[in-house]
């Protein structure tokens, strides 16, 4: 079965136990590191999670996923935080992140870069305005290739 796929269907198993529970899925990743593979989901909830939240999430998933069986290769499960420096994959995730430090890479370059570190000082109009330095850009979301918070010291 494609990675894609994989992703999608342990999406639309853990989904509906995260709502319930008061979590946010951020991310689903189904990899190979060297011969092995993984399993990664990223979740989050007002507050933070801790180590309880993982293990309850992953015992829930581990049984989900022995009952329907969907990967056929062996994997290692891994439930966790998506950690200080969070993927933003959805616009909602980036609406979230307006007056937050945001690190932004485009598919093509916007006022003459790809690369966009700064304050994320709105999301309107499917446009991302980001202060970096004293020098604000505006980013088509359209353009945007990835997206994460960002610590900036």
């Amino acid at each position: 079965m494609s990675t894609p796929k994989i992703k999608s269907i342990v999406e639309e198993m853990v989904q509906p136990y995260l709502i319930e529970h008061g979590f946010e899925l951020v991310d689903v990743e189904y990899v190979k590191e060297g011969s092995n593979w993984f399993l990664r989901v990223f979740i989050d909830k007002d507050g933070g999670i801790d180590l309880d939240d993982c293990s309850m999430i992953s015992e829930y998933l581990s049984q989900k996923l022995d009952e329907k069986d969907p990967v056929s290769d062996a994997y290692f499960l891994e439930v966790s935080s998506p950690g200080a420096e969070r993927p933003l994959r959805k616009a909602e995730d980036v609406a979230r992140a307006v007056g937050k430090d945001v690190f932004i890479t485009t598919y093509e370059p916007v006022n003459g870069l790809k690369e966009f570190e700064g304050r994320l000082l709105s999301f309107e109009n499917d446009e991302l305005t980001v202060q970096t330095g004293k020098k604000e850009h505006v980013i088509p979301y359209a353009k945007v290739a990835g997206a994460r918070l960002a610590i900036i010291f």
